[in-house]
């Protein structure tokens, strides 16, 4: 059965000399609602947005008298299908106030809803069709208001079983997947709804009923579309498919009509794309030679400073859209949070921003649209949306013709089929204010942020850009978890200024804010907890240590004397990182000794080489292993393969050892593999590493320092009572220490001696990549031979190198400090620690390490007095 509904309200031909009224060919209108107020047309003297292809090839729309108010024309390369129907109220192609987008859809999904009536509606299923029906589809269902939502995607997720896939056939890319979180979704016999942008051939929807029907067989299908433009020869093929399944279709539209071809169209269609995109292409030469003839003057290129990110909150267990399904339990509660993730957009918008675009990306259309709508009831700006797309159109600067510029740049979010270019239409050149750019977690690449990439289109376009990036959902793995026990999305990375004092794009921290709980513990207290066995070294933290005068100008001194030595091991371990790991790596440094060598990493493959890497910091912990929370969001995000740890230095090679043990045993627990647990170090002195910049045991003035050279940031914390299952370790943010914070000063001061090492860095990359590197573990040797001669009998409390040791005097108990004779001013800052902390320094002849950090081996309270000194055993 096909009982077509739609909104009809008389009839006429839409051509290159505008509206006439007439009679209309293709299906019969029937009762309707009404559309929501706002959309654009032609009808009312206005041009339409046709007539620029009606005129040049013959094309008219036939149907109802609303028709060319919904749609205009453009044109594409496609062998199959030349022109393109171009929907104004559809939030793609054609930027529109979101209100008026959601309130298409929304009443669609009412008139379903009537339809059906309350009893099947709750046992239905709405189902979108990637890309520019998703959103659609998304406001259906919320129309519908108790029926949970799926999307096709193109974007195939590993660990998550294909439920279906359909063709899409005159689409440039053509195959859908299914894929929700569960499978019951589609195995009901309630209705299931079915929402596209238009519904031309029909074959999209015959395809979908026919591989649907066949494994979830179901008495009613309702097919919901803005427009119905079937030809003649396809209206019966509905009512055929009925019969043939045994089952109800009926069809829900806002307006219906046909395309009228003359014969030729095709070829004279691609004639004309391919004469106008050659045209397009020497014009673009041009700007391209004369914008570099005004670089040459002088003359300064722009575009505009990176984009702000806006920190949304979105809450945690929400889908990003409904690509592996969302529920009416969903919708309330992101109905709950919009008001505040827009008011979070208000306020980081140029106070005088008048004309706002919230720009969606490819499937993600109905989150944005959702905070576009938000955004509008919330500012006096006029907010329109659109997104971005796959499809190449044709762009021509003329009021007659629906697509006038485009933006072109390339993926972002990694695409199956690879690397190829996205378009965004009619945001050049419509005098936004302000352009809120929002993608999911999975899209927020290097890619994203690269000099040719969406972001800088967009600034070169407008004054303001923003950047909200939605998590990417994570269905659940039903090897680790069951259906009932799902946990909780884990929420996005921590940035600056919020939690630490780097900037947004240098580090982002996969860790929980404990800022505002008390941890600090005397160090007496902690080391004899620790020692007897009665906590762990990562349940609590040690009193920051606060630098004297004296101190902080050591650590001055000696940044100005080692600042290029480091630059040299930046750049050495980087390139040999990009050389032998990953041309495009994902940084993840073991906060907090790591973080700052991370951030000198991505800036010198920015400096080199133009990329602008990820990087996030996560935990270790000796004797727990890494967080595997963040290792679950970096799977989710990156290709694990990608992923290279990086520290800061190696002792002993406990942390490497770690590692490698935590990277197996989460391979195992989540079956998730690729990860490679080798670090990257910028020195390695005890020779435990592949990979580094150095392997020289010098000052690193990194080490000098707690918190205040690590972006203010404590060490990371673990402890059962804080955190939970599915949490992140832990960290703190010293705010009040501000003052004192010297993080970015260290990072300028290396990177600032870029320039001059690069040279030297060629050479021992060149060196490097052609000798044998294989780790000797001489300085685990080392220690286990200090820890007998010294009568300690713990290698954990022997500290190797520099680093380390500076580390045993800030923030341990310590008992003496061995120095290699003759080592210079690489340990001033070592004598004065130990000075002031009473602990005797003692010159060894034949060390492996500049020096090595003794912790005091038999601690109980009282050993070390109210002065700081320490006592002999």
């Amino acid at each position: 059965m096909n009982n077509a509904v739609n909104d009809g309200g008389g009839a006429g031909v839409w051509s290159a000399t505008g509206f006439r009224p007439g009679t209309k060919a293709g299906a019969g209108a029937g009762p309707g609602t009404g559309s929501p107020s706002g959309t654009p047309g032609g009808a009312d003297g206005e041009t339409w947005s046709g007539c620029w292809v009606a005129e040049r090839l013959g094309v008219e729309l036939v149907g109802d008298e609303g028709l060319g108010e919904l749609l205009g024309l453009a044109l594409r390369r496609n062998p199959k299908r030349a022109h393109l129907l171009v929907s104004h109220v559809l939030g793609k192609h054609i930027p529109q106030s979101p209100a008026v987008v959601y309130g298409y859809g929304f009443a669609l999904g009412l008139r379903v809803r009537d339809l059906l009536g309350e009893d099947e509606a709750r046992r239905a299923v709405v189902l979108g069709y990637a890309e520019t029906a998703t959103g659609l589809g998304h406001s259906v269902a919320d129309g519908v208001g108790l029926a949970p939502c799926l999307h096709s995607t193109r974007r195939p997720v590993d660990g998550v079983a294909r439920a279906g896939g359909f063709e899409e056939s005159h689409s440039h890319a053509t195959s859908h997947l299914l894929l929700p979180e569960n499978p019951g979704l589609l195995a009901g016999d309630g209705p299931l709804v079915l929402v596209d942008d238009e519904f031309s051939t029909g074959n999209t929807i015959l395809n979908t009923i026919r591989d649907l029907h066949e494994r979830y067989p179901r008495g009613r299908y309702v097919i919901v579309a803005l427009v119905d433009m079937r030809s003649a020869a396809d209206l019966g093929r509905l009512d055929d498919l009925a019969r043939e399944i045994g089952a109800r279709v009926d069809l829900v539209t806002a307006a219906s009509g046909t395309v009228r071809l003359p014969e030729g169209v095709l070829e004279k269609g691609q004639a004309l794309v391919a004469r106008y995109e050659s045209e397009a292409e020497a014009s673009a030469q041009e700007a391209q030679e004369a914008q570099g003839v005004q670089e040459a003057q002088g003359v300064p290129a722009g575009p505009a400073g990176p984009a702000i990110r806006v920190e949304l909150g979105w809450p945690a267990g929400i889908p990003d859209g409904g690509r592996h399904g969302f529920t009416p339990e969903h919708r309330v509660r992101l109905e709950g949070a919009l008001p505040a993730m827009a008011a979070r957009i208000a306020e980081a918008l140029p106070s005088d921003a008048r004309r706002v675009l919230v720009l969606g990306f490819e499937e993600l259309m109905y989150a944005p649209l959702r905070l576009g709508v938000a955004l509008e009831k919330l500012t006096d700006a006029e907010v329109r949306y659109s997104t971005t797309t796959r499809s190449p159109v044709l762009a021509v600067d003329d009021p007659g013709y629906a697509i006038r510029t485009r933006l072109v740049f390339p993926a972002h979010d990694n695409p199956a089929d690879g690397p190829g270019d996205r378009y965004a239409y009619n945001v050049a050149g419509a005098g936004f204010d302000a352009v809120v750019a929002v993608v999911d977690s999975a899209a927020d690449t290097p890619e994203l942020h690269a000099p040719d990439g969406l972001l800088a289109a967009l600034a070169a376009h407008t004054p303001s850009v923003l950047l909200a990036v939605v998590p990417s959902y994570a269905p659940a793995r039903p090897s680790t978890t069951s259906p009932t026990e799902r946990p909780s999305m884990l929420p996005e990375p921590l940035r600056g200024p919020d939690f630490s004092s780097y900037a947004p794009d240098e580090v982002g921290w996969l860790l929980q804010d404990l800022s505002d709980t008390k941890l600090e513990a005397p160090t007496e207290e902690r080391e004899e907890a620790i020692q007897s066995g009665g906590a762990h070294y990562a349940e609590s933290l040690p009193v920051e240590y606060q630098p004297s005068e004296a101190y902080q100008e050591l650590f001055h001194n000696a940044l100005a004397v080692s600042a290029t030595r480091i630059a040299q091991a930046v750049g050495v371990v980087t390139e040999t990182v990009l050389a032998e790991r990953s041309p495009r790596p994902v940084l993840v440094s073991l906060a907090r000794a790591g973080t700052p060598v991370g951030v000198l990493m991505r800036r010198w493959a920015q400096h080199r080489h133009g990329a602008d890497l990820p990087h996030y910091a996560v935990s270790i912990v000796r004797g727990r292993g890494i967080d595997a929370n963040a290792l679950r969001w970096l799977a989710a995000h990156h290709d694990p393969a990608d992923i290279v740890f990086v520290d800061g230095w190696t002792g002993k090679g406990a942390i490497t050892r770690e590692l490698a043990q935590a990277v197996e045993e989460f391979e195992a627990s989540d079956g998730i593999t690729g990860f490679d647990p080798e670090i990257a170090v910028l020195a390695d002195p005890g020779s435990c590493v592949r990979t580094y910049g150095t392997r020289e045991d010098f000052l690193i003035p990194s080490a000098c320092l707690n918190s205040t050279v690590s972006g203010l940031i404590s060490r990371t914390v673990l402890r059962a009572d804080l955190v939970g299952e599915h949490d992140y370790h832990g960290a703190k943010f010293y705010r009040e220490l501000a003052d004192v914070d010297v993080s970015v000063a260290f990072l300028d001061a290396v990177s600032d001696r870029f320039d001059a090492v690069d040279e030297a860095v060629d050479a021992q990359v060149k060196e490097l990549l052609s000798t044998d590197r294989s780790p000797t573990w001489e300085g685990w040797a080392a220690v286990e031979r200090i820890s007998e001669e010294y009568g300690i009998h713990d290698v954990n409390l022997v500290k190797p190198g520099v680093g380390e040791a500076t580390r045993v005097l800030l923030r341990r108990v310590p008992w003496k400090i061995l120095a290699r004779a003759g080592a210079g001013a690489d340990l001033d800052h070592v004598r004065l620690l130990a000075e002031q902390r009473g602990v005797p320094v003692e010159e060894v002849a034949e060390l492996p390490y500049t020096c090595v950090g003794l912790i005091h081996p038999k601690y109980t309270r009282g050993a070390t007095g109210a002065d700081g000194k320490a006592v002999s055993v």
